[in-house]
């Protein structure tokens, strides 16, 4: 039988939406056994989405920088979209500053969102908001409330929370620019909205604080649930860093599977060049699908095209335009094997992070998918190839 590539995001919507499933266990097994029975029918293993976090696009242009594929100048969106990009990845934070130098690019207000998703939905791709819950970058050594929101209770924060979320969306769905997934945090791993929900707490504040945590995150995900209640039209992630760091990811979501949060996707970050690994990131992946029943998407990751900094040695691939295409080979193939094949897909974060004006660019642009010039990659001309079945 002829090899087939299966797109397993629309066969997972597909089966939600007959299925009706929440957490019942029994009900997920038998969806399980639905998505893997589709992909033996069709002999193939189903290809892993190429996503793209594109939010500093706009900063990058305003300070002259210009894209290429080929000869021609393009826009960055669609010359991602025409390689196979089919998701695209967008921050927001709440009140950020426009200085891009002071906040070292958290810029992004939601007018800037607005105006990417536009362009987004202009040729067709599928749109990830990250909602980040902090004025300024939200991650796992940073997870600064709001300054708006810094004299509210606890209950009212969580209120907040749940308001905002809904109020975004709201917006959002008014204007046309409504996303097809959501991030409730962005790397959560050490809490959201510190002091309430951190959780880098001494062991007997711990169970005090994920109950805390457990609530603010509910708060957000029921922000998402009013204005879209069907979560097969717009799934919840929770992101967390370390995605190929030992033992990470387990820890983290054992532990939250103690709180009644009600999410429907996992979300990871895995950087090599800070030291993580692909093959702890193809542990982490199978082992939270098998103790979680949930799909797993690598919501961040990038590879140097060019040598920036000390090599690692964790960094097996050379820091070539060649070696980060083999990188992305590798990375492909750990997802598409996944067990139960529910590694969905990866989005590549700063690709266009090119040299612009006097910004201050990420690792010197190192691990963006357009060279110095900015010129496409080879890591990001992709095809929608078979991956082989063993």
């Amino acid at each position: 039988m002829q090899r087939l590539a299966v797109n397993r995001w629309l066969v997972g919507i597909a089966i939600l939406r007959s299925a009706k499933a929440r957490y019942d266990s029994s009900c997920m097994n038998k969806i399980n056994i639905i998505v893997v029975s589709l992909l033996m029918m069709t002999n193939a293993i189903a290809e892993p989405f190429f996503g793209a976090d594109v939010s500093m696009l706009a900063e990058i242009e305003k300070a002259g920088g210009r894209y290429f594929d080929g000869d021609k100048p393009g826009d960055a969106i669609t010359i991602l979209r025409a390689n196979n990009c089919e998701w695209f990845r967008l921050r927001l934070f709440v009140e950020p500053s426009s200085d891009f130098k002071k906040c070292w690019g958290a810029t992004q207000d939601l007018k800037t969102v607005k105006t990417l998703a536009k362009r987004i939905k202009a040729v067709k791709g599928k749109f990830l908001l990250d909602i980040h819950y902090s004025d300024i970058w939200a991650d796992p050594g940073h997870q600064t409330k709001p300054k708006s929101w810094e004299s509210l209770s606890f209950d009212d924060l969580q209120q907040k929370v749940e308001t905002y979320t809904a109020a975004v969306l709201g917006e959002l769905r008014e204007d046309g620019t409504f996303p097809d997934m959501v991030q409730v945090g962005n790397e959560i791993t050490p809490g959201m909205l510190w002091p309430d929900g951190a959780l880098n707490v001494p062991k007997d504040q711990q169970p005090l604080q994920w109950e805390k945590f457990g609530k603010l995150l509910s708060a957000g995900i029921r922000g998402v649930r009013t204005v879209e209640p069907d979560r097969s039209k717009l799934p919840v992630m929770i992101h967390i860093h370390g995605g190929g760091a030992k033992g990470v990811p387990t820890w983290f979501f054992n532990q939250l599977a103690k709180q009644p949060v009600d999410f429907d996707l996992i979300g990871l970050s895995c950087y090599v060049s800070n030291g993580e690994s692909l093959e702890l990131l193809k542990q982490n992946i199978n082992q939270l699908i098998d103790q979680h029943h949930k799909p797993v998407i690598v919501a961040e990751v990038s590879y140097p095209w060019k040598t920036a900094e000390k090599k690692r040695d964790s960094m097996q691939w050379d820091t070539t335009p060649e070696g980060q295409k083999q990188f992305v080979t590798d990375l492909k193939k750990i997802l598409a094997e996944s067990h139960q094949q529910k590694a969905l897909g990866y989005f590549w974060w700063y690709p266009e992070a090119i040299p612009a004006g006097d910004l201050h660019i990420w690792r010197g642009g190192s691990e963006a998918l357009f060279d110095n010039q900015g010129q496409l990659l080879p890591a990001a001309r992709q095809s929608r190839t078979v991956i082989p079945s063993h």
